[in-house]
This record gives C-alpha cells, sequence and structure tokens, in this order.
C-alpha cells in the first residue's frame, strides 16, 4: 500500500492571494522572512486580506534563510501566547519550512526536536490551528509537501523533516509573487525544482500516481528555466507551476542522495553556506551517473531523456544526454560545476577533505538516503562527495 497526499485546497493563477479572504476563524499568524514580501507590498496585502475575513493577525518576522533550531523554538513560543487557528507562511522555503516546525511545537510543546528527526513520527496535528503556505520562489514547493529542512547551526547539519502531517491544508501559488526574485535565486531554485522532479521519478518510491507529475515538470522546467532566468515574466509564472508538480511529486515519491548531500554539505564548512539549489544542481550530474549503474535507474533516466527530446541510441546513451544537459543548464544559469569553484572558491579544500568522512557518513544516513535507487556506503559516498568537489568523473 502506498500513499499520495497534497492539500485540500490549491488555488494557483495571478489574483489568487485573494483566496485568503475565504478562510474562516479568529486569528491568524504570518510567519515570513526577510524584507522582501514587505517591499514589494505582498505582506501588507495577507495583512489586509485576513482582517477582511475577521482574523487578529499578528506577525512573526525574520526567519532567516535556513532557517535554525532556535528560530523555529522563538516562533512556536510566540504562537502559544497568540494562540492562532490558521498559521500563514509567506515567503521562500525558509519562512514556510519554519512555520511548519513551529506548528508542530505549538500544538506539542513538550515534544523534541530529536523526536521529530525521525522521519514520519509527527504528532496528530490540527489539534489547535490549520496551516497555509504561500510561496513566493519557485523551487522548494513546500507549499504542497511533508517536508521541511531545520538547520542545527551548533551542529552545521540540516535536518530534514518528514511527515504528511506536515501537508499544508491550503496552498496558494500566485506567480505574482515570483515576478520579484532576483536572477540568482531564480537559477537556485530553478535547479532545485528539477532536481527534485528527477529524483522523484528514480526514487525507489516512485508510483503511476507520481511519474506524470515529475515528468512533466521536467519537461516544463526544461523548457522555461533559462527564460525565466533572464526575465521572461510568462516563463517565470510557468515555473511556478512547474516546481509545485515537482513538489506534488517529491513529497509522495520521496527524493534520493543529492539532495542528502546537499543538506548534509550546506552548513558544514566555516568558509560559507552551499546554497542549497546550488549545491543540487552541482551534484545531480554526479548522481545520475552513479546511479546509472542500478539498471533500472538507468532507464528510468533514459525516460527522461526521451521525454524531453534527446537523443541516443541507448539507455546509456541517453543517460549521458541528460547528464550534459544539466550541465548545459547549469553553465547558462551560471552556478558552478563544483564545490571547488563554488562562489570563488570559498569551501577550503583542507576543511573539505578534514570533514569529509563524518560528512559522508551523515549524508548515507540522512532520510532522503533510502528511497535512493542506488545503495551507497559511507566510503563510497565520500568517493562521490570527492567527484563533486573536484569535477571529476564519477567510475564506480
Amino acid at each position: 500500500m502506498a500513499r499520495f497526499t497534497l492539500p485540500r485546497d490549491l488555488y494557483h493563477g495571478k489574483g489568487s492571494l485573494e483566496t485568503l479572504k475565504t478562510l474562516k476563524g479568529k486569528r491568524a499568524i504570518i510567519v515570513v522572512g526577510g524584507g522582501s514580501m514587505k517591499k514589494f507590498g505582498f505582506l501588507d496585502r495577507v495583512e489586509q486580506y485576513l482582517k477582511e475575513a475577521g482574523f487578529e493577525v499578528r506577525l512573526f518576522e525574520g526567519v532567516e534563510p535556513d532557517p535554525s533550531v532556535e528560530t523555529v523554538m522563538k516562533g512556536a513560543e510566540a504562537m502559544r501566547e497568540f494562540q492562532p487557528d490558521w498559521i500563514v507562511a509567506i515567503g521562500g522555503g525558509s519562512p514556510i519550512d519554519a512555520a511548519k516546525a513551529m506548528w508542530a511545537f505549538y500544538e506539542y510543546p513538550d515534544t523534541t526536536f530529536e523526536a521529530l528527526c525521525t522521519p514520519f513520527n509527527f504528532p496528530t496535528l490540527r489539534t489547535k490551528a490549520k496551516f497555509c503556505a504561500i510561496p513566493s520562489t519557485s523551487g522548494t514547493a513546500t507549499e504542497v509537501t511533508a517536508f521541511s529542512v531545520i538547520t542545527d547551526y551548533q551542529k552545521g547539519v540540516k535536518y530534514p523533516l518528514a511527515d504528511f502531517n506536515i501537508t499544508p491544508d491550503v496552498a496558494i501559488v500566485d506567480p505574482e509573487l515570483a515576478e520579484t526574485m532576483p536572477k540568482k535565486l531564480t537559477a537556485n531554485t530553478g535547479m532545485d525544482a528539477m532536481t527534485h522532479a528527477i529524483e522523484a521519478y528514480v526514487s525507489t518510491l516512485n508510483c503511476d500516481y507520481t511519474d506524470p507529475l515529475a515528468l512533466y515538470a521536467i519537461k516544463m522546467i526544461n523548457e522555461l528555466l533559462v527564460a525565466s532566468y533572464n526575465g521572461d515574466m510568462e516563463a517565470r509564472d510557468r515555473m511556478h507551476n512547474a516546481q509545485c508538480l515537482a513538489g506534488m511529486a517529491f513529497s509522495n515519491a520521496l527524493l534520493g542522495i543529492v539532495h542528502s548531500m546537499a543538506h548534509k554539505t550546506g552548513a558544514a564548512f566555516s568558509g560559507g553556506h552551499i546554497v542549497h539549489g546550488a549545491a543540487n544542481a552541482m551534484y545531480l550530474p554526479k548522481v545520475i551517473k552513479y546511479n546509472s549503474k542500478n539498471p533500472t535507474a538507468m532507464k528510468r533516466y533514459a525516460d527522461i531523456a526521451r521525454f524531453i527530446g534527446l537523443k541516443g541510441d541507448s539507455d546509456e546513451a541517453l543517460t549521458d544526454a541528460l547528464i550534459a544537459r544539466i550541465k548545459e543548464l547549469n553553465k547558462e544559469l551560471n552556478i558552478a560545476s563544483c564545490i571547488k569553484d563554488y562562489e570563488g572558491g570559498i569551501i577550503d579544500e583542507k576543511e573539505f577533505l578534514e570533514k569529509l568522512p563524518e560528512v559522508a557518513k551523515l549524508a548515507v544516513g540522512d532520510a532522503c538516503t533510502g528511497s535512493n535507487p542506488r545503495e551507497i556506503t559511507p566510503p563510497v559516498m565520500e568517493k562521490l562527495l570527492k567527484c563533486c568537489f573536484y569535477d571529476t568523473e564519477v567510475d564506480f
């Protein structure tokens, strides 16, 4: 038996933000990140629409990129004080992910972060509040997923929390918000979405319900992402839908070791943070090559290549064509090809090699590893991460 879960309602298209006027309740807390939603007027609109619906409204602002355990705890405390019956999270993946975790601690103050890190181990939510997610970026698709990624900066580890309980009740996918994204964010989030769709399609938990979503998302992203990056707003609007379709796929089929590696390398090094979408973009070609040693995975990579119009006279040739296309996209989007070159070399080689055994071990233990189509051990993960650092060939 398998399960397929999406938000109860998903509103999409320009103007769908006004759907907030139809929510029913007494108190709503808005969880938001930095200043972009305020700068472009969307935060004011959300607040106004909720007030028109009869809500008393409170803001929790300042959720940082890659939200921390500490921010989650502060937000949960604010919720316990205000007692909202709706949590409305607006912005990129960070405020929405943070709000999901806050939700759990709001309803269950005595739970522990460690308990929530066990996949699909959340207590039953909606005892106090429902959840509405409004994404402003076209990548994480957290508005439709059962996932939240929270960073423990003291340990230098990102934790993917996973439970169908944290799938939002309402998702509002309004492309007007995505039109405000700067180029670099458009590139990184777009390749995050591409990785979601490809990993979902080759996941060991793929099924007839997730495959069409994953394939069509890959096709859309392949055709639209570069144009969106270069300022084509029609492409930008459709990318907002494409990333959401990718999210529907991976929330139910799960992911693979591209995400395991991105989670565990993102905050591991003192030189700086490796942005999640950029990490996925750099690691994806290497992981496709690694996974393609599994004949079932290679066949599915070849399926993807055929579906998006790539050429090859065998499954191996088609898989190589897919790898080449991902590398081409990264180049067009000005994303580095390897960790060594990321942001001009901010990750120190010596530190990388010193931390490699522990990072590899953590990556293998990540929640996303279990659904990867080819098994991996910590020593092999070390080799794969080295390939991602130096941009060397995967031949194992």
